[in-house]
């Protein structure tokens, strides 16, 4: 019997230490996660750019061919005399044998098609073919080939366009940018100037009328400070001074006097018109008594 319980317990001591299902699922969950991230910022990062220019005739698209060493672009040919000029960059196509440049092979729909190399340096090989009406596939061969990124074509023509469009724009924003600042500064200009001429006109008036101003008992003729010889009423100028006239004094002591007499008269004769009056009024009254 104790034989058999230590069986049980070794067997399932190993089963304590295995992983769940659940944890299990949730490692290989985060492992593909953590690699579609790493891919994506791989990507995202890093790409081999082929910029071109077409004459004549529109690329579609680009492929590599690890097998032949070659890119395949996919062209629609408009025009009977039609250009392709390539810029091949040197670190992931190039052709070479024994560390000796050796040219490309190019081939138009499987025939070899005229090109020339215009231009070659350590980073770059630029191209030039000639491609033929009617081609769809144009290969160039070569001997070392790395698409471990993606390969991405870039229309000269369009970047060119657009970059000299945003030139333009930008040029444009300065300019009307240079111009606001010039206005602005044109019209304090101004006002400045305006502000500093009507202070001038200003301050030549109070100059002026400080010149111009006369003391007491002087007038502004002809624009200069002469005696004021005008005097007011019941005065006139003597010797440069304003003196009251003279008027004849008369005697008023006559008439003043017939005055007097005249009405000390009327007054008694009043008084004595009153007294006899009374005496009369102050008989009759004894009479009847």
């Amino acid at each position: 019997m104790l034989k058999n319980k230590n069986t049980i317990n070794m067997k399932s001591e190993p089963l304590m230490y295995l992983p769940n299902v659940n944890s299990l699922m949730k490692i290989s969950l985060g492992l593909i996660f953590f690699t579609m991230i790493s891919t994506i910022l791989v990507y995202a990062e890093t790409s081999f750019d082929v910029p071109y220019t077409a004459t004549g005739l529109n690329v579609i698209g680009i492929e590599s061919d690890n097998e032949s060493m070659s890119l395949i672009f996919s062209v629609d040919v408009t025009d009977l005399d039609s250009k392709l000029s390539v810029v091949l960059d040197r670190s992931f196509f190039d052709s070479v044998n024994n560390r000796i440049t050796i040219d490309f092979i190019i081939l138009a729909d499987g025939e070899y098609a005229l090109f020339e190399e215009t231009e070659i340096n350590s980073l770059s090989r630029t191209l030039n073919i000639t491609v033929p009406s009617g081609t769809d596939e144009l290969e160039i061969i070569g001997t070392i080939l790395d698409d471990s990124f993606p390969i991405i074509l870039v229309d000269t023509i369009e970047t060119s366009y657009f970059k000299t469009a945003a030139d333009k724009a930008a040029a444009d924003k300065a300019a009307a940018d240079k111009a606001a600042a010039d206005k602005a500064a044109a019209d304090k200009a101004a006002a400045d100037k305006a502000a500093a001429d009507k202070a001038a006109a200003d301050k030549a008036a109070a100059d002026k009328a400080a010149q111009t101003q006369c003391g007491p008992g002087t007038i502004l003729q002809n624009d200069s400070c002469v005696l004021d010889e005008r005097c007011g009423p019941g005065t006139s100028l003597e010797d440069g001074v304003c003196v009251l006239d003279s008027v004849p004094v008369t005697s008023s002591s006559s008439g003043s006097s017939k005055d007097l007499i005249m009405g000390v008269t009327i007054a008694f004769v009043i008084a004595g018109v009153i007294g006899i009056i009374l005496a009369l009024v102050a008989r009759a009254n004894r009479n009847k008594n």
